[in-house]
């Protein structure tokens, strides 16, 4: 896995998301470019359906979205996963190992994206994170939990360094 280059991260805020306070429904639309490495990451309170519509976005699925939701525990971070089913290319093991693959890239990107956030509210580093696969095949259909928001950014608003 490469670590997250900061320069290669294109974040937008849309309506309804502040940077320094957590506000429901704040969500996440991370899509990337093939062809540069780029990562292209929107914060909002709805999902960038603008964003989503690219041919890559419509055919790939390979987007990851993310929101904010409450539970009894307190906030914690839902990611999902498109790993097949419907309009997309590649067979469902091979989309679920890539997922897995880059999925902490892409924690550190959502994380490193929405640092003021972190920065104004320290409590939700230790929000958990858990990882919706979606795939009609019962056995890529899952969900994990993979952490905590701190696992994947240091108190600096830095991503961690790797293991």
């Amino acid at each position: 896995m490469e670590r997250l280059n900061p320069e290669k991260l294109h974040v937008t805020y849309l309506t309804g998301a502040t940077p320094g306070h957590l506000t429901l429904p704040r969500r996440y639309t991370l899509t990337h470019s093939d062809a540069t490495g780029d990562l292209y990451l929107t914060i909002g309170a709805d999902y960038d359906r603008q964003q989503l519509r690219g041919w890559q976005a419509r055919f790939m699925r390979d987007e990851v979205l993310a929101e904010w939701r409450n539970a009894a525990d307190g906030p914690a971070l839902h990611v999902d996963c498109h790993v097949s089913g419907g309009l997309v290319l590649g067979p469902a093991n091979w989309r679920y190992a890539i997922f897995r693959q880059e999925l902490p890239l892409a924690l550190e990107a959502i994380c490193f994206g929405d640092r003021k956030l972190f920065q104004g509210q320290p409590q939700l580093t230790h929000s958990p994170i858990w990882v919706h696969f979606h795939a009609p095949q019962p056995r890529y259909n899952r969900v994990e939990r993979w952490g905590t928001v701190g696992d994947y950014l240091t108190a600096s608003g830095h991503p961690q360094a790797s293991a």
